[in-house]
């Protein structure tokens, strides 16, 4: 979804933080201030509100409807616009275009969302994956996968397809 950049204005925030600052602070506590990953929390609320509002979608005129749109597209149509708009959100990280980025990747989420709606898949089961997936090495979780897809899939081979 490409957008000039005169829509793209946003406020700028008055201190950026580098990852390494954003993972400090995400991973320090207090006593007298509570971990800041409950922050986030709100965060995940409104992803779980935007998928309640694409579902409520479903079955709307594709006429006054963007989601609706897609959805009557089916599930193939959604995936190759939610593929389209995450090359979008990697042209401008690349591009080193700090603004853009953040447009683009909301574009990327409500498309996700959008497919996680046309695929049947619910906010909680992500939710749930993570969960699951925390604390274990990113190393260790893909190896897991790793020796379990090629099986799924009939393949005599250690690689992922």
């Amino acid at each position: 979804m490409a957008k000039s950049d005169d829509k793209r204005k946003r406020a700028k925030p008055t201190k950026r933080l580098t990852s390494k600052q954003l993972a400090k602070a995400l991973t320090a506590a207090s006593p007298d201030r509570p971990s800041p990953l409950l922050s986030l929390a709100p965060a995940a609320a409104v992803l779980d509100r935007l998928w309640s509002v694409v579902v409520s979608r479903r079955g709307a005129d594709p006429a006054v409807s963007h989601s609706a749109r897609l959805l009557s597209r089916g599930t193939a149509k959604v995936a190759q616009k939610f593929g389209e708009e995450a090359v979008e959100c990697l042209i401008e990280a690349v591009a080193g275009n700090r603004d853009a980025v953040v447009a683009e990747s909301a574009d990327v989420l409500y498309h996700l969302i959008v497919l996680w709606v046309s695929a049947d898949v619910s906010p909680d089961e992500v939710w749930a994956e993570l969960k699951r997936r925390e604390g274990v090495s990113g190393i260790t979780e893909k190896a897991s996968r790793a020796a379990q897809l090629p099986i799924a899939f009939g393949l005599e081979t250690t690689k992922i397809p």
